[in-house]
């Protein structure tokens, strides 16, 4: 695999190029935005972009800017196929593992184009010609800003570049809650509201938009959420009964899981949902402190993420994975103890 430097992608921009961005499975607020950020700075720039998404991701994200020309991969395979044979670039943003670029991974495994990976998840795989990996940012849409800056285009970065980053760094910050969100986070967004970035007005498109059916689904999932006081964990579930019953649509569980997590005196919280058309449970997971969720979820789970904010899954049911969750706490009990002198009593 032939290796890049950055002058050497630098190089490569200055000319027009074809080029795909492929963001990972199930997108979220900072895969859409750091893809269609990096979207809008490439047309400036004179190249022919497209970013192609593996599958379908909320409607409260489908008003940022430049959302009319993505490209879903189920529904439209042909076409984002053809748009990868002639590229010359592929980005490959917010993942750094082929297999969570989900039923693209084949395609994209079996695609010569140059690849260019920027993202900051932990443990990065080898398959990029260029790797901008940084897990100590808050967010990829970030990432990006630095990127277009250090290329020296820091000028060419407007309102639709900004409204698109902002709404990355806001969705994987939790509203620039979380520790990773640092001063410079703050400086960055300082300048894409002075560009004229209207940062209520996204928090609203974001935030406030919840469907009747989501506010039932969110009473259903706090009804269902339980606390292991002695461990100080809390987890809710959702089975697919529950999940029809209500009509819920893709992008509704997004968040819940951070319900568990604000219950007082809990460090480790979890989300299990239950999907019976993939035959899967799907599991989020966020913690406090030096808890490793990444780690739980890299080794019992398929998964992983950040150190405090990781997700997975497992091909058992709901019930013999809440067993096999309730049997691993214990082992990580002793660091939160360790962390937080808690005794288990």
């Amino acid at each position: 695999m032939k290796s890049l430097t950055f002058n050497d992608v630098k190089s490569l921009l200055q000319s027009p190029k074809n080029i795909v961005i492929v963001c990972h499975v199930n997108p979220d607020g900072d895969a859409i935005g750091s893809s269609l950020g990096l979207y809008h700075y490439l047309i400036q720039k004179g190249h022919v972009a497209d970013v192609i998404v593996p599958n379908d991701y909320p409607n409260f994200l489908k008003w940022i800017p430049g959302t009319s020309s993505v490209i879903q991969f189920e529904k439209n395979i042909k076409k984002a196929q053809k748009k990868l044979e002639v590229a010359d670039l592929v980005f490959t943003l917010d993942f750094n593992a082929l297999h969570r670029s989900g039923s693209m991974q084949k395609v994209l495994t079996e695609n010569t184009a140059l690849k260019i990976m920027i993202d900051h998840h932990q443990q990065p795989d080898n398959y990029a010609a260029y790797t901008y990996s940084d897990v100590n940012m808050c967010s990829t849409a970030e990432m990006v800003y630095n990127f277009i800056d250090q290329l020296g285009d820091i000028a060419l970065i407007n309102k639709a570049i900004g409204s698109a980053l902002y709404t990355g760094i806001m969705t994987d910050t939790a509203s620039f809650r979380f520790p990773k969100t640092t001063s410079t986070t703050h400086r960055i967004v300082a300048h894409l509201i002075e560009i004229g970035v209207e940062h209520s007005e996204i928090h609203s498109k974001v935030y406030d938009a919840n469907r009747y059916e989501r506010i039932k689904l969110l009473g259903t999932a706090l009804n269902n959420l339980t606390v292991i006081a002695p461990l100080h964990t809390a987890y809710i579930t959702l089975s697919q009964k529950e999940l029809d019953k209500i009509g819920q649509q893709k992008g509704d569980t997004e968040g819940l899981v951070n319900y568990g997590l604000s219950v007082e005196g809990v460090k480790l919280a979890a989300i299990f949902i239950e999907n019976k058309e993939e035959g899967i449970i799907k599991i989020s997971l966020r913690s406090k402190g030096d808890l490793d969720v990444n780690l739980l979820a890299r080794e019992h789970f398929s998964g992983g993420g950040h150190k405090n904010a990781a997700g997975g899954n497992m091909n058992k049911s709901l019930s013999e994975t809440l067993e096999m969750f309730e049997e691993l706490l214990p082992k990580y009990l002793e660091e939160l103890k360790k962390e937080n002198n808690l005794s288990n009593s």
